[in-house]
């Protein structure tokens, strides 16, 4: 009874809530939230300094972002080991109908398609457009805008930050644009 209860979503009046408390405890302790800053760590960790000022600093203070890190993998793997639903993707039909059109096989059934997300998707032009260009973009992106979409949109705004209402409408804009415009071009285009 209990992993059935895990294993269906969450409504927004119970995870919303949860989140609003997170984040006033972080801000309560003076802590702020962010995964894009472990990388930065890690290789701080592994003496970064001798190669990069940037990695100049006492990473012994984030190291709590660290741990969390490795927690929200550990989480992700015992998640999809022990508590993942078998039913497909709540999506709309009308979705499922247009990526029908877009060329994949079965939307919704999976939640990571096969068609943008396997090794033999690599091998063509359009699996090096997704997943390694970008992949640099999404890490690039969180690079130069200090911070990634969840550093930004949850923490960075619930400590009224404006540079991360910046950030955030840009996130939404790009999306957007990527929705609409690029990803219709690449599953429309030839190979």
């Amino acid at each position: 009874m209990f992993i059935e209860w895990l294993q269906q979503p969450w409504p927004w009046y119970v995870a919303g809530p949860l989140i609003a408390l997170v984040m006033y405890l972080m801000l309560w302790a003076g802590a702020s939230f962010g995964i894009s800053d472990n990388f930065r760590i890690f290789c701080a960790m592994c003496g970064g300094e001798s190669c990069s000022k940037f990695f100049c600093f006492d990473w012994r203070e984030y190291q709590w972002n660290f741990v969390f890190a490795i927690g929200m993998l550990l989480g992700g793997f015992l998640a999809h080991q022990h508590f993942t639903p078998v039913e497909s993707v709540g999506i709309s039909e009308e979705i499922k109908q247009e990526l029908v059109e877009y060329g994949m096989e079965n939307p919704g059934d999976t939640y990571v398609p096969e068609e943008i997300f396997s090794w033999s998707t690599l091998s063509t032009w359009k699996g090096w457009v997704f997943l390694v260009l970008g992949g640099f973009l999404v890490g690039f992106g969180a690079r130069y805008a200090g911070g990634c979409t969840s550093g930004h949109a949850i923490s960075g705004l619930s400590d009224l930050q404006l540079p991360s209402l910046i950030a955030v409408i840009g996130f939404f804009i790009g999306g957007l644009l990527v929705t609409y415009l690029v990803l219709p071009w690449l599953f429309m285009a030839g190979g």
